[in-house]
């Protein structure tokens, strides 16, 4: 069934008001009035409607039910990455949305090969925003994940410790524990922070700031995961953890 995101104030009466876009692509799928799709207020909460007229530049519905999304997981968890190049950003954006993720931060490190600078941010935090967007409604979620950029590295640190428990992943060195542990260690956490580095990892100096932070140093194994991979694995580990899949 096709779904689309709006904001609650389209929704009024018992009806529902596709416009702009959305109202665009309703036409594009051929969607004809006694159809049924679903909007989501962005808040976690389905609306089944009936389109009642898809002409001119509105579409109307008729709100048929009303529901809690069932794809929103109830742990919340927040991706920190260093900054990759190219399509990995975008991959990454998608999967993680895909997985579970409620948030994507993207930062800057000593590493980072991409960089992004003050003309080109607005314009590439928006691209990124519409990729989550449409992540979203594929795969059924609740809200539109947002997808931030924090340049300053201790900045990213501070907001990653105000989650129950932040998850530093870090391929070599000692002092890690295995993700599953961490996890398990954690006990019943509500929020996570999962943090990741770029194309070529992190400084020894990275991660002794990351650890006197309070973040836990975490082994994913003895495999080597790409920059855009690794954040993926990490949320679906989480919520397999939290019995979200």
């Amino acid at each position: 069934m096709p779904r689309f995101f709006m904001a609650g104030t389209n929704l009024a009466g018992g009806r529902a008001y596709i416009r702009g876009q959305d109202a665009e692509h309703v036409r594009v799928l051929r969607l004809r009035p006694g159809e049924d799709v679903v909007i989501c207020d962005g808040a976690g909460t389905d609306y089944r409607c009936r389109l009642v007229s898809t002409l001119g530049d509105e579409v109307e519905a008729e709100v048929v039910e009303v529901t809690p999304c069932r794809g929103e997981p109830e742990v919340r968890v927040t991706v920190y990455a260093g900054l990759p190049k190219g399509e990995r950003a975008d991959y990454l954006i998608q999967k993680c949305v895909e997985a579970g993720a409620a948030r994507i931060v993207f930062f800057d490190c000593e590493r980072c090969v991409a960089k992004i600078d003050g003309r080109s941010m607005g314009k590439k935090i928006e691209r990124f925003n519409r990729i989550s967007q449409s992540a979203a409604e594929q795969s059924g979620r609740g809200i539109i994940p947002p997808v931030d950029y924090i340049h300053d590295y201790v900045e990213m640190l501070d907001s990653a410790m105000k989650n129950d428990c932040a998850l530093f992943m870090y391929e070599t060195g000692d002092g890690r524990v295995p993700l599953r542990e961490a996890i398990e260690s954690a006990g019943d956490f509500k929020s996570a922070g999962i943090i990741t580095g770029p194309e070529g990892g992190f400084t020894l100096a990275e991660v002794r700031l990351a650890r006197g932070a309070g973040a836990v140093l975490c082994s994913m194994g003895e495999r080597i995961f790409r920059c855009e991979t690794a954040p993926v694995v990490a949320v679906t580990a989480v919520m397999f953890a939290k019995n979200e899949l």
